[in-house]
């Protein structure tokens, strides 16, 4: 019985792929119209499915919530071994909620947004088709069939932020992110082939698991701390590139050239999640390596910052969110470092609703700017956008950790277990808290920033769009325009989640149960470090790191409103001093791009012509090549056309072969 329903699990991948094959053969006869209808329904179909089979797991035993669904035996060679298998778990099903649940709003989302669009039909397939490899990413029960995913997406992420071809901008930043995110799945495969060359499995779950296998090496004594830290920081290095941390984050600020809808959903709600719950679900690997959680909390927090800097002097609207992602994603990674994964993927989940509401409605923004993305070009906006405003000032307060909105929460408990982590020493726990807390209080601010340049203040876009611009009900030429209800409702049903979603999770000063973290031990329960890792604080203590959180998210948000409330300050009009230092990343994006990035290319590039290309391969053909010249100069002197020659050389022949019969003959006749 258990089997026959959780086999449905492989339904929840067909669906979208079967629109990604309609969109794909039937699309662009079909029309608009059916194609949006299409695309958004089979996604929705499989959130339905996904929360049908949610409930039924929810009605298994804690210990019995890891079920196992095999399509095929996809590959037998030896003793490598590995299924297309299905693992339905509570962090699967919590991540195929995120993926259909989110992923079907900005489906609904798009057909407003791309409704002009003359390939229509093409994004939907791209869309359908990212949804069926996202699914396959966090749905697989062994690291092969996760890569697939991996790369899937990878693949789909170029396609979409390229979408817009014929514009340089687009193929550059598609170009950009299919490269770095090569160097990250570089380090993905050598963990998947050190793993299995470990272990001898690659499975998840199920009699024969590698994380079982690693438990019992270690309490054999027999595991060595080099290969497992090797492992989870190769890991952690794919991690980096698909999530976007430091060194590998440049791709996804320039990611914001594609759609605003992939932006939404492949760079702030689902994609760039896949390094953390690849994290989560090998996080044994991650127990058991001290080194390495020390190292992705420390990346997680120094990426925090970094981008939340950064994030202080960007112009435009959706660059503002993108270093926003990236900031937040260093949040997550810092849960993971300090042994708080369930609270790392309880982050995950309530910035999927902020971070893809603040998206989509800077998305609505753009189109009612007629696609201005520069904020010093926008201002009062909130009278005329009155739905857009008020659903993302949901998402700012829930982003800047407002209570009782959901950011709060995620991010409270984040910092919370980071103060009182045992997984690593406490003085860089508590070192760790501080610069969280000043990341918090950065990202208060430059959202607030973001508020009051888009919507508060004198409108500094009359002048610049009154020809764009059409008559309203009232009358007004050149207004922005509301966008239409297929854009609108997504948006209202995103801002109630940011706000009540954070209810999910517990609240520890008030003694309410983790909900959310009891949903997740199958999952992410710590197996090696125990439950005392992330430590249990004096009430007293929580309470101050409470307060400690709120006064940040209050300080950062009054600053920006006693900057900003009037909209632009005369002093930002142009980017000089240290603002054009942060706008410019500290140049870390130049040095890696084109200063190491282009020296270290052109020094291999040349290396690879000179020994590689002219030494190797060209001498190895040309040495052939000269070798059987040589052979047949020397052989062709034997032709030499007189018939006594070769008379003699037949003589020779007959004389050799006599004197070798001969020989064989009396070493026989000795034997005997």
């Amino acid at each position: 019985m258990v089997n026959s329903v959780f086999d449905l699990i492989w339904l929840v991948i067909a669906l979208p792929l079967a629109g990604f094959l309609f969109h794909a053969f039937f699309g662009k006869r079909a029309g608009k119209k059916v194609v949006g209808t299409v695309g958004t329904a089979v996604v929705l179909g499989a959130f339905a499915l996904s929360v049908y089979l949610l409930m039924e797991l929810l009605k298994l035993p804690a210990e019995e919530q890891r079920v196992l669904s095999t399509l095929w035996r996809w590959i037998e060679a030896g003793s490598f071994r590995v299924s297309f298998e299905a693992l339905v778990d509570p962090l699967s099903l919590l991540m195929a909620l995120i993926v259909t649940g989110v992923g079907g709003l900005i489906h609904l989302y798009s057909t407003g947004y791309m409704a002009e669009d003359e390939d229509y039909p093409r994004f939907f397939t791209y869309m359908n088709l990212f949804i069926v490899f996202m699914l396959t990413l966090v749905l697989s029960n062994n690291l092969l069939m996760m890569f697939v995913g991996w790369e899937g997406v990878g693949l789909c992420s170029y396609l979409l932020i390229g979408f817009w071809y014929r514009d340089k901008v687009n193929t550059d930043s598609a170009n950009k992110a299919f490269i770095v995110n090569r160097i990250g799945d570089w380090g993905f495969t050598l963990a998947v082939i050190l793993a299995f060359w470990t272990f001898g499995t690659l499975s998840f779950a199920g009699e024969e698991n590698m994380f079982q296998r690693a438990i019992d090496l270690k309490a054999a004594n027999m595991l060595s701390p080099s290969i497992i830290t090797a492992i989870a920081l190769l890991l952690f290095v794919g991690a980096t590139g698909k999530s976007a941390q430091f060194p590998l984050y440049m791709w996804l600020p320039d990611a914001m050239a594609g759609p605003t809808p992939v932006s939404a959903l492949i760079h702030a709600a689902t994609m760039v999640t896949a390094g953390v719950v690849m994290v989560t679900r090998c996080h044994v690997f991650f127990e058991l390596a001290p080194a390495a959680m020390l190292v992705v909390a420390i990346i997680g927090v120094f990426t925090a910052i970094f981008a939340a800097t950064v994030a202080l002097a960007q112009v435009d609207i959706k660059r503002v969110l993108a270093y926003s992602t990236v900031s937040q994603l260093g949040y997550m990674f810092l849960g993971c470092g300090v042994g708080a994964f369930a609270s790392g993927m309880f982050h995950v989940t309530t910035h999927a609703f902020f971070k893809a509401l603040l998206f989509l409605g800077s998305g609505s923004v753009i189109l009612a700017m007629h696609h201005e993305q520069d904020m010093r070009r926008m201002g009062g906006l909130a009278k005329y956008l009155p739905v857009t405003y008020w659903t993302m000032l949901a998402g700012w307060l829930a982003i800047s950790g407002i209570p009782p909105l959901a950011g709060f929460f995620s991010k409270d408990e984040i910092l919370a277990s980071t103060f009182g982590t045992h997984a690593l020493p406490v003085s860089v726990g508590q070192i760790l808290w501080a610069v969280g807390l000043l990341t918090a209080l950065l990202t208060a601010f430059y959202m607030t920033r973001l508020m009051g340049l888009t919507f508060w203040g004198e409108p500094r876009w009359a002048t610049a769009h009154a020809h764009h611009g059409k008559d309203d009900a009232h009358g007004h030429h050149g207004e922005p325009q509301e966008s239409p209800p297929s854009m609108t409702v997504p948006l209202m049903i995103l801002a109630a989640l940011s706000v009540v979603g954070g209810f999910i999770g517990g609240f520890a000063p008030l003694h309410i149960p983790n909900r959310f973290e009891a949903f997740l031990e199958p999952s992410a329960g710590l197996k090696v470090l125990g439950e005392g890792a992330v430590g249990h604080l004096p009430v007293s203590v929580e309470w101050m790191l409470v307060w400690a959180s709120v006064a940040a998210a209050v300080l950062g948000i009054w600053f920006g409103w006693a900057r900003y409330r009037a909209g632009l300050p005369e002093s930002e009009r142009e980017l000089v001093g240290v603002r054009k230092v942060l706008y410019n990343q500290y140049y870390y994006d130049w040095l890696m791009v084109k200063g190491v990035g282009l020296w270290l290319g052109g020094k291999i590039a040349n290396w690879m012509w000179q020994f590689v290309d002219v030494r190797l391969i060209d001498g190895f053909v040309n040495g052939i090549a000269g070798f059987t010249g040589w052979v047949g100069n020397n052989l062709r002197r034997v032709q030499t056309g007189y018939v006594r020659n070769y008379a003699f050389t037949i003589l020779i022949g007959a004389i050799v072969l006599l004197i070798w019969l001969l020989v064989r003959g009396a070493s026989a006749g000795l034997a005997r």
